[in-house]
């Protein structure tokens, strides 16, 4: 296996390989969770580990379990970690339908998971396994994430998931069949021309309905990135 090292920041790197690598919804998630310094956080199918990598570029919370069932994935996190100036993180080998021995059920501040967007059998399957994991609900289905989600949430705690709009209903009937109210949505979109190709929700453990509809994110503008985008995928600058 071949891995690659992307700098976050000076001191925070990322273990990239072509079983488990990233892209820009896991910023977009990371932005999106609004996580805060005193939290404690669970990232469900972490993979290289770059939602809880990211969250330590500025007011990391106290603790964050990041968890995946696939042994690959923790090693390129332990590796990235090995390389960066950073605590806090607890990599975790674990199916989330089962969580672990010692998992701080009902103790968490928040949960984000970026899931598998596609059913199983839906559409192109990779020929790798573990990508085929990343892609399409073979090892867990988003109400196993909601689920899981539930029992490490405290009351009030919140889920911020990703997925393709096509999911919205599937991701909104599995918050609500486990306690866990939508509250905020916010679509992505590469251009103010194009539908959008992503969203993002948050969902709050035994909340009241009511949803907020953020305004729609771009991804680009006329001269390349988008001046939010730019704000949110800044990789090459240490944070403040």
């Amino acid at each position: 296996m071949e891995y690659k090292y992307e700098k976050l920041t000076d001191k925070i790197y990322v273990c990239a390989s072509s079983d488990h690598r990233f892209g820009t919804d896991a910023f977009l998630l990371a932005d999106f969770s609004q996580y805060r310094a005193k939290y404690k956080v669970c990232d469900l199918g972490t993979g290289c580990g770059i939602i809880p990598l990211i969250m330590q570029k500025k007011m990391p919370p106290q603790v964050i379990y990041a968890v995946d069932i696939q042994e690959g994935a923790i090693e390129q996190l332990r590796l990235g970690l090995e390389k960066s100036e950073t605590t806090g993180i607890v990599p975790i080998c674990a199916d989330l339908k089962e969580l672990w021995e010692g998992a701080p059920l009902g103790q968490l501040d928040l949960v984000t998971c970026n899931p598998p967007y596609k059913v199983n059998n839906a559409g192109f399957q990779s020929v790798i396994t573990a990508q085929k994991i990343a892609r399409h609900e073979i090892l867990c289905t988003i109400d196993d994430v909601c689920a899981a989600a539930q029992k490490l949430l405290k009351f009030g705690g919140r889920l911020c998931v990703c997925n393709r709009p096509e999911r919205l209903s599937d991701v909104i009937y599995a918050m609500k069949c486990h306690d866990i109210e939508p509250k905020r949505l916010r679509f992505v979109s590469k251009n103010a021309d194009e539908a959008p190709w992503l969203f993002l929700i948050e969902g709050k453990k035994g909340s009241k309905p009511f949803m907020k509809v953020e305004p729609q994110l771009y991804i680009r503008s006329e001269n390349g990135f988008s001046e939010e985008l730019q704000k949110i995928y800044d990789t090459g600058k240490e944070q403040p």
